[in-house]
C-alpha cells in the first residue's frame, strides 16, 4: 500500500500510545500537531519534525496514525458592512485608538465586531453616516 502522505504535508498524530503526556487520559487531546513530514519510512510509516517539548519521542510513527490537516485561510477582510453601532475609546499599546462595533451585512447582532476605524471597509462613508446619526441625536434629546 502506498502512502497517501508526501514530505511536507502537516499531519496530527495520535495520543493513543503517548504515555509522557501530563493530565487525565480522558482531557487529553486526541491528536497532536500539526508536524511536517520530513520523509516517508518504508510503505506505511512517516518521519515527522517534533517540537522541542516532543524530542525524546521517537519521530517516525505509522501511516494509518498521522491525519494529515487542511490548510484553512482566514478572511482577512471583515465582509461587508451594514452599519456602525457604537464606537469605544481603548489603550492599545501605550496609545488610544477608537473602534467601532459594526455589523456586517445579513449577519445578526451577535455577530457584531469591534474594529478599528482603517480596518472597516468603506468606513470613511459608514462614518460619516454614524456620526450624523450621533448629532441627530443629539439634537433631539435637547
Amino acid at each position: 500500500m502506498e502512502p497517501d502522505s508526501k514530505e511536507g504535508d502537516q499531519v496530527l498524530v495520535s495520543t493513543l500510545n503517548f504515555n509522557n503526556l501530563k493530565g487525565p487520559k480522558k482531557m487529553r487531546d486526541s491528536f497532536l500537531g500539526s508536524f511536517t513530514i520530513v520523509r516517508l519510512v518504508g510503505k506505511n510509516a512517516v518521519e515527522v519534525k517534533l517540537t522541542e517539548e516532543f524530542s525524546r519521542k521517537h519521530p517516525v510513527f505509522p501511516e494509518e496514525e498521522p491525519h494529515t490537516t487542511e490548510i484553512v485561510e482566514l478572511e482577512d477582510s471583515p465582509g461587508p458592512v451594514s452599519k456602525i453601532i457604537r464606537a469605544r475609546k481603548i489603550r492599545l499599546n501605550g496609545k488610544d485608538q477608537r473602534q467601532y462595533l459594526v455589523r456586517l451585512n445579513n449577519q445578526t447582532a451577535d455577530k457584531d465586531k469591534w474594529l478599528a476605524e482603517d480596518t472597516i471597509p468603506d468606513g470613511n462613508l459608514h462614518l460619516r453616516r454614524f456620526r450624523a446619526s450621533r448629532r441627530t441625536e443629539q439634537s433631539h434629546q435637547l
